[in-house]
């Protein structure tokens, strides 16, 4: 197997160029925007695959010191790092989706489909498997239905049934979960907001309670915000103690827990922690992920923070990234249903519940989704 980048304006464009140097099996593998630096190439790099000759494949074998590296990919695509994940996806979709990869070579609207869904930074596996169940003819609303059916959403705020609701938001550092927790107790909280001089209308009774006291000025800050929007506010240094507050607001409607952006080499420091929030009963804990983040990205800080046992995912920072494909594939690679996403440092305006159309049309239709939102095309 040879894979080789090809760079154009348009997907469609780089994949008949490949076809040309690699023959007519040539299977598209990924694509994505070129970065900067290659960006004179082409708008689009596209990564493609082919079947070597035996002969050729023997003579680059021996060139090998290893005896088994393939061919490199062009100079300008990505790092070794992003080949090895290239590598590996396309063993994974060589044994799970042969059916895909058939339709795709044989059906230029399903290929179509596949590029749309690489554009959009789908995982290769994920995109596969759907060209394969949906076969020819090609049909987007059978995509959508079918995308639909993997994807899970939960805008629900903390555990039905448990009172108080409580939410605990963790994540990497820089991720948004303060801010983003003012937005949820501002929409939460505070249940309506009167539509003249009236102010604030009603509230259902609330609680913030912060345990980041590493980052300077941070609780001072959520402090400044619990006090404009006129709720309860605790900084807590041990779990001990978030315990005893947790007790001590059993009476409210919400509670809601900031924590420490942690990085890796600091998580073990928190076991007693995770283990709390992923134990006590009632707590309803999302873990917040940057929609600009890389999938390998997202795939290894998910994996890190699983010792907190988080119920949900939520997406911050989506006016930094024009591919949300990664957002969706994290949600079905995790099992785990997507509550919010976030837009914007507005306060509460860019916070935005879940739904299936919402997250189906930021993969299959990224134009609408950013003119509606953000008030621009996606490029």
């Amino acid at each position: 197997m040879k894979l080789k980048s090809y760079f154009a304006d348009t997907i469609e464009e780089a994949i008949s160029l490949a076809r040309r140097e690699m023959g007519p099996e040539a299977m598209l593998v990924n694509s994505k925007r070129s970065n900067a630096e290659a960006r004179h190439l082409g708008a689009y790099e596209v990564v493609c695959a082919a079947e070597v000759e035996p002969r050729m494949a023997e003579r680059d074998t021996a060139r090998s010191p290893l005896g088994s590296t393939p061919a490199p990919i062009d100079k300008l695509s990505q790092d070794v790092s992003e080949i090895k994940h290239q590598m590996e996806r396309l063993a994974l979709t060589l044994t799970r989706s042969t059916a895909g990869m058939v339709g795709i070579s044989s059906d230029p609207e399903l290929a179509s489909a596949f590029a749309a869904l690489s554009a959009a930074e789908l995982d290769a596996d994920l995109a596969y498997d759907l060209i394969g169940k949906i076969g020819s003819p090609f049909r987007p609303e059978v995509l959508r239905e079918e995308l639909g059916r993997l994807l899970t959403v939960n805008a629900e705020i903390g555990l039905e049934g448990s009172r108080p609701r409580t939410v605990a938001l963790v994540g990497p550092p820089g991720s948004g979960k303060t801010t983003t927790l003012v937005k949820l107790a501002v929409q939460y909280g505070v249940a309506s907001r009167g539509l003249a001089s009236s102010g604030l209308a009603s509230r259902k009774a609330s609680q913030i309670l912060t345990l980041d006291t590493q980052r300077v000025g941070a609780s001072d800050q959520l402090r400044s915000y619990a006090a404009i929007i006129g709720v309860g506010f605790q900084v807590l240094e041990t779990t001990t103690a978030l315990a005893r507050a947790l007790e001590e607001h059993n009476q409210k409607d919400l509670i809601f827990i900031d924590t420490p952006g942690l990085a890796a080499k600091e998580l073990e420091g928190f076991e007693d922690l995770a283990d709390f929030l992923a134990t006590y009963p009632g707590v309803d804990t999302h873990l917040v992920l940057p929609a600009s983040m890389r999938t390998s990205d997202l795939k290894r800080i998910a994996g890190q923070y699983e010792i907190f046992k988080p119920a949900k995912l939520l997406f911050t920072r989506l006016d930094e990234t024009e591919t949300f494909g990664p957002l969706l594939s994290q949600s079905v690679r995790s099992g785990k249903p997507i509550s919010f996403i976030t837009r914007g440092q507005r306060i509460p305006e860019d916070l935005e519940a879940a739904t299936k159309d919402l997250i189906l049309d930021m993969v299959l239709k990224p134009e609408l989704f950013s003119e509606r939102y953000f008030g621009t095309v996606a490029a």
